[in-house]
């Protein structure tokens, strides 16, 4: 009897227990949800949590007690211990930075900084005005961040030094008009490596040149040599233009000249086979039948030679002198 007096409230004991446990459960649910809502939606204070949001394009740099730990390149809603036991750092790794060199397209009036960057000197000791632009990038956001000082600045002065020593190699000419896109492909790959030995974590897209052309001062001389090597230029142009007309029509008649010559060649030694096996088989008749053989040769040229000739018939018993008329003669007009 004292036992079944027991069991309710045994049974309201563990009911509680349960709602109680499963009352806790939805809270801390519900405060996680919100949490991650909070931190999704921005709100302040949502890293203090230790909540961040990364969009497309974005790296974050994760510190742990100041120190480095990871990065985190994958976007969306991310997570670490909260400060000050993890810091985080969003770097940009996509967008596509530019910097301009030498007159730069916002100056409404040239500085006297652009004119000192735009300034070069070349392998043959000339001058040139150089204008260039370098595009880049963030490829390691870690790097961008403590590999050096300042970015920008050092970048700057990196371009400088690689265009100026890839020109330094060339001749002024070389750099105006016959060498621009050598200019540019090794000053990149220089740039790159320079970039890379000072661990900027930084990708150069690309060198482009802008401006170049020789100092204001030499600048129409530099015109008129210009405009007479493009006249040079199509002077050639024409004379290969003439000599890729001539040479295969000269070629073309040359093998017909050579291929007729070898025709009449060819139909010349035929034709003398001929002969000779003529001939052969003609002698050969003559000594099996001599007489007969001689008779149809003289045959045979009398039938060659008499159509060409006038011809006098006279028969056996005439007259033993009989006057000639040739009348054929006259009347063909013969005197």
């Amino acid at each position: 009897m004292a036992r079944d007096e027991e069991d309710p409230s045994v049974d309201a004991k563990v009911n509680r227990s349960v709602r109680r446990f499963l009352t806790s459960l939805i809270v801390v649910l519900a405060l996680l949800a919100a949490s991650g809502g909070w931190a999704y939606t921005g709100f302040p204070g949502a890293e203090f949590l230790g909540f961040y949001q990364l969009k497309p394009g974005q790296s974050a740099i994760v510190l742990r007690l100041g120190a480095y730990d990871r990065t985190e390149p994958q976007a969306g809603l991310r997570w670490h211990f909260p400060a000050p036991f993890e810091t985080h750092d969003i770097v940009n790794v996509s967008e596509i930075m530019r910097l301009e060199f030498g007159i730069r397209s916002d100056d409404a009036v040239v500085s006297e900084g652009a004119v000192r960057e735009s300034s070069m000197q070349t392998g043959d000791n000339s001058i040139v005005d150089l204008g260039f632009v370098m595009q880049y990038r963030i490829s390691d956001a870690f790097e961008s961040r403590y590999g050096v000082a300042d970015v920008v600045p050092t970048l700057r002065d990196a371009a400088q030094a690689a265009v100026r020593e890839v020109v330094g190699r060339m001749t002024v000419d070389g750099v105006i008009t016959q060498r621009r896109g050598e200019v540019e492909i090794e000053s990149e790959r220089l740039l790159q490596d320079i970039v890379d030995s000072y661990a900027m974590g930084v990708e150069v897209m690309q060198v482009e040149l802008q401006q170049v052309q020789p100092p204001e001062e030499v600048r129409a001389a530099f015109d008129d040599v210009v405009a007479a090597a493009q006249d040079a230029n199509l002077a050639i142009n024409q004379a290969k233009g003439y000599e890729n007309e001539v040479l295969p029509r000269a070629r073309a008649e040359a093998i017909e000249l050579t291929e007729s010559a070898l025709a009449y060649r060819d139909a010349k030694i035929a034709e003398s086979r001929g002969e000779a096996e003529r001939f052969n088989s003609l002698l050969a008749a003559y000594q099996s039948a001599p007489e007969v053989t001689r008779k149809r040769l003289y045959l045979e040229t009398m039938e060659a030679v008499l159509p060409n000739v006038e011809k006098i018939i006279i028969e056996p018993g005439a007259a033993s002198v009989l006057p000639h008329l040739p009348v054929g003669g006259a009347l063909r007009g013969t005197p």
